[in-house]
């Protein structure tokens, strides 16, 4: 990888750099979702995800289907566990991108905190996801 150039993106990965996007122009938004999900759920459902087929939408991803991925990839998704067990929701954001047979690991601490997105917004969950499930219409190519 060369700093400062960009790479041409295959086909199979264009996805990421339009999933990479769409979270950079939405942070406030999902960290709000992420912790309207959080204060109803906890990790009791797994981790929110984002599945871009056969349209974006919000699923969760259980921790037992997490690991019996990994198990099925030789623990090539060893890292993505750890990160997800030591998720701390009140300063980060974590939440899985899954696209054709791939998956994305989607972190980041928003400015806000997730608590405050969430106040700031004064929408509840389901308007949230409306809300994004929207923006994210045709906006991937799986």
């Amino acid at each position: 990888m060369m700093f400062g150039i960009t790479q041409p993106q295959s086909a199979e990965n264009k996805w990421r750099g339009q999933l990479d996007r769409f979270v950079k122009e939405n942070q406030p938004e999902l960290a709000a979702l992420f912790w309207g999900l959080w204060l109803e759920n906890g990790d009791s459902q797994g981790t929110i995800g984002i599945d871009l087929q056969p349209t974006a939408h919000f699923v969760y991803c259980p921790q037992t289907e997490i690991e019996k991925l990994n198990d099925k990839v030789e623990n090539r998704l060893q890292e993505l566990l750890g990160i997800i067990d030591n998720n701390k929701p009140e300063i980060e954001v974590v939440m899985i991108g899954i696209g054709k047979g791939e998956i994305k690991l989607i972190q980041f601490a928003p400015e806000p905190v997730p608590s405050v997105c969430f106040e700031q917004f004064a929408k509840s969950v389901d308007e949230l996801l409306e809300l994004l499930e929207q923006r994210m219409n045709g906006k991937f190519e799986v």
